[in-house]
């Protein structure tokens, strides 16, 4: 047999190889692609509680991500079924995968998706904001394994990155014409009226650490010069007023609907009449108050309701076309997706 015949006869043998493995690997996940899966998962592969494509997701992660969504809640965990947690579980895991595969379709467009230093630097302005002090922000960093400014900076530059290639993605079924606008306002004029409002001034003593009927004294007093004439409005507040917001303006709180403050508040000011200073008890404290104007609830146009409307209805529309791609997404990538329903429940009880 000749060299050549020899080498042929290899190269074959070498294709058929290479066209089982990438059958066994990535269209059948035959028992080569289990083998892989069950040997050489890293040292952890313990703590494994779902495989995205090549990526880990640990219960340590699971964990961290249950926490900061029952914190975002102002949930304990400790108050919480068996029920009740095993849901949290899987919906912060769903969260998780869905995060990851966002990751890797972003990173497969990253030239078509440019991220700014000055976009990372506002969103890393804004992040510190959330925190009192330096130290503060690089406990959390820790607690989520970021090592330094600089890993968190890359961060920050792939979730921009993420939410990009989604907004890529969604963009187009988040328009709005006016007509679909025009038609929603036809359908809701009446809640986009302009509120019933009213105008009001006060003088205002807290009572949270002190006697609540001395303040009322306070205040009735005050109320009964102001009707006899002996001091005027402006006077009370400069003398007595405690509210740092309407002191320096003579009291005034402008103009405002009954959903701009306090129901408690409102309530009770709505129905005074205008130009009667009355006393107002709230749980913060006693308020000396005068309605000096009212204005009746108003119907809007739709030129004048139109950007509002509009930017209402993309917000929606938006929301809705995400969630659908991000099920899309999920069903298109179902064979790269691995869960181990036994960890994660046995992770449950353990933690």
């Amino acid at each position: 047999m000749t060299s050549l015949r020899k080498f042929t006869i290899r190269l074959a043998v070498y294709g058929i190889a290479l066209v089982y493995l990438a059958l066994d690997l990535f269209v059948f996940h035959g028992p080569l692609a289990k083998r892989i899966e069950r040997v050489g998962t890293g040292p952890d592969d313990g703590n494994v509680v779902a495989r995205v494509f090549n990526h880990h997701i640990t219960l340590d992660q699971l964990d961290r991500a249950v926490r900061e969504r029952l914190w975002l809640e102002g949930r304990d965990a400790g108050e919480l079924s068996a029920d009740e947690l095993k849901l949290i579980r899987y919906v912060a895991l769903d969260g998780l995968i869905d995060h990851e595969l966002l990751r890797v379709k972003a990173k497969a467009n990253a030239p078509d998706l440019i991220v700014s230093e000055e976009e990372v630097d506002e969103r890393l302005r804004r992040l510190a904001a959330r925190f009192e002090s330096r130290d503060g922000m690089e406990s959390a960093m820790n607690a989520q394994g970021i090592e330094s400014e600089t890993e968190l900076r890359e961060r920050i530059a792939a979730r921009i990155q993420q939410e990009k290639y989604v907004e890529r993605k969604v963009a187009p079924m988040a328009e709005v014409t006016e007509e679909e606008a025009r038609a929603w306002f036809d359908g809701h004029a009446k809640e986009l009226e302009i509120p019933e409002r009213i105008e009001a001034r006060q003088v205002f003593l807290p009572t949270l650490d002190r006697d609540p009927e001395l303040e009322k004294a306070k205040l009735t007093a005050a109320l009964a010069d102001l009707k006899a004439g002996k001091k005027d409005f402006v006077e009370l507040v400069s003398e007595l007023s405690e509210d740092p917001a309407s002191k320096d303006k003579g009291g005034d709180l402008g103009w405002f609907g009954k959903d701009r403050l306090p129901a408690e508040f409102t309530a009770q000011v709505f129905a005074l009449k205008t130009g009667e200073p009355a006393l107002v008890r709230t749980r913060i404290g006693w308020h000396l108050v005068e309605v000096t104007g009212s204005k009746p609830a108003q119907p809007r146009t739709f030129d004048e309701a139109k950007e509002e409307v509009m930017a209402a209805l993309e917000s929606a529309k938006r929301r809705a076309a995400a969630e659908e791609y991000r099920l899309a997404l999920r069903k298109f990538e179902s064979a790269k997706i691995r869960i181990d329903h036994d960890k994660l429940a046995a992770g449950a009880g353990n933690r």
